[in-house]
């Protein structure tokens, strides 16, 4: 299948999308070639909420060098997870597929190797392909132990197309931190691993400036644990003077106030690396021409709702930052769109900038022409959420369910098993404080949402059925006390 869809690739090949102008640049730069195809290097941080980004509004958290491109850049402000939750989210951005689709709807299941991915369509494209950080998505096999799989090497065959590989598959331990080779050779980090992960990037870059690569840099942060950022970015922020969302319990707001410190740390560390990785792309000559993305697999609750973590259907866990730069293409202008965009849709627009034809067994949508400003929004844009089997920390026993949900621009609709259980109307009540689920007043808003929920269920075959059905039918074992319920 996957030399099917490759052979595709190739024959779909077209001409680049925008050329771009040469501004300033030097004459000696060899490496820029007018038709060239575009690089991509793709940033995702691991649990960044889309509200603790200074260009967000946040006057608290400190992100200059992010702020700086979104100024030049397209921004999405309806940014949305798939599956709220690290190993569904990273397979769908992988595959633009839907986690009940390509199977990764529990943590630390492996993705299959038929599924056909982001870097083997690249690399039949003859890009060069890398991966640096966190992968997560090769995890333990039913018959071992749990969380086996996340401190061993990860094959080459089920590494999905990456040729350049310096990965491990989890650890949340960011100054103690390794990594295996290409040869399946163990290394280790240097102190904070956010920072030698981007030089590893840096240093691919350079190695790769004169053919077309296709890079993810994967970091651990912002992740908890929270207060393991540099003691330099710790001394940045004191608790009692951080502002805290006013949809958080008055009982936990001490709490609120530690942990953001430290959350915000870590995201300070991280705009670091965003500003010397795009220092590297302009000295090497390349950042006109590269497709560069910001963005996180998921956010986190931070104690709005009184929650923690992920896997929730408040906008905390569901929304994500999202930077796409691509001067050659879509020039430096800011640009804001609110219309939600699903990590399954990053894929099919990547291709649709590259005019590279988009298979079809992925499933996102292809926003390319929205992003380039030839079409607008309809404003009737949805994005669906599924949660098919609450695990771990969000298990049925503290309180998780299976739900399915969908963001418009203005609305988030979520339904459980029982039915309709979640209504908000985002514009007029940001902070989710009101349910308007079963109200007079959003009776026919309701209706119109439910007729888009179950049309978006159809199309991604989505039958919506109880977590022990997808368990047994993928035939995966519950971890832990993960699959007993309260009655």
């Amino acid at each position: 299948m996957k030399a099917f869809f490759g052979l595709m690739v190739s024959i779909g090949l077209l001409a680049l999308l925008g050329t771009g102008f040469e501004i300033n640049r030097p004459v000696e730069d060899i490496s820029f070639q007018k038709n060239k195809k575009p690089n991509i290097v793709i940033i995702i941080a691991d649990q960044w909420n889309a509200q603790s980004v200074g260009y967000a509004g946040n006057a608290d958290v400190k992100t200059p060098n992010l702020d700086k491109l979104a100024a030049r850049s397209v921004i999405f402000k309806n940014a949305v997870s798939v599956m709220p939750v690290c190993s569904p989210a990273r397979a769908s951005l992988l595959t633009g597929q839907y986690p009940l689709t390509h199977g990764v709807f529990y943590n630390d299941r492996p993705l299959r190797n038929k599924a056909l991915t982001m870097a083997e369509i690249y690399k039949e494209a003859g890009y060069a392909t890398g991966f640096i950080g966190k992968w997560h998505v090769n995890g333990q096999q039913n018959f071992e132990k749990q969380f086996s799989a996340r401190n061993r090497p990860v094959p080459k065959d089920r590494r999905q197309g990456f040729d350049y590989w310096k990965a491990r598959e989890v650890t949340h331990d960011y100054n103690n931190s390794f990594y295996f080779d290409e040869n399946d050779v163990r290394h280790d980090w240097s102190g904070y691993d956010v920072f030698p992960q981007t030089d590893s990037a840096i240093s691919f870059i350079d190695k790769n400036k004169a053919k077309p690569f296709l890079l993810v840099l994967a970091w651990g942060p912002p992740h908890d644990p929270y207060a393991t950022a540099p003691e330099e970015y710790r001394k940045l922020y004191q608790p009692e003077k951080l502002t805290l969302r006013p949809n958080i319990p008055d009982s936990l707001k001490a709490k609120a106030r530690k942990d953001l410190a430290g959350y915000y740390a870590h995201c300070t560390a991280l705009d670091k690396s965003v500003g010397d990785l795009l220092t590297a792309l302009k000295k090497a000559g390349v950042e006109e021409n590269t497709i560069l993305i910001f963005t996180s697999d998921h956010g986190d609750m931070l104690y709005s709702q009184g929650k923690m973590r992920k896997q929730k259907p408040w906008d905390e866990s569901l929304l994500v930052p999202l930077i796409v730069h691509y001067p050659a293409g879509l020039g430096v202008k800011k640009r804001e769109l609110t219309l939600p965009f699903s990590n399954i849709d990053i894929l099919p627009t990547l291709l649709g900038l590259n005019d590279l034809k988009i298979p079809a067994a992925i499933e996102g949508t292809n926003y390319a022409a929205i992003l380039s400003g030839k079409d607008q929004p309809t404003g009737e844009e949805a994005a669906l959420i599924q949660l098919p089997v609450p695990f771990h920390e969000n298990n049925f026993l503290n309180g998780g369910k299976e739900y399915r949900a969908i963001r418009t621009k203005q609305y988030t609709y979520v339904r459980d098993l029982n039915g309709p259980w979640l209504l908000y109307d985002n514009v007029k009540d940001p902070y989710q404080l009101t349910n308007r689920i079963g109200t007079s007043e959003y009776a026919a808003v309701q209706a119109k949402l439910e007729k888009v929920l179950v049309t978006k269920l159809a199309e991604a075959k989505d039958q919506f059925l109880t977590a022990d059905t997808y368990m047994s039918h993928w035939k995966y074992k519950y971890d832990g006390k993960d699959s007993l319920r309260l009655h």
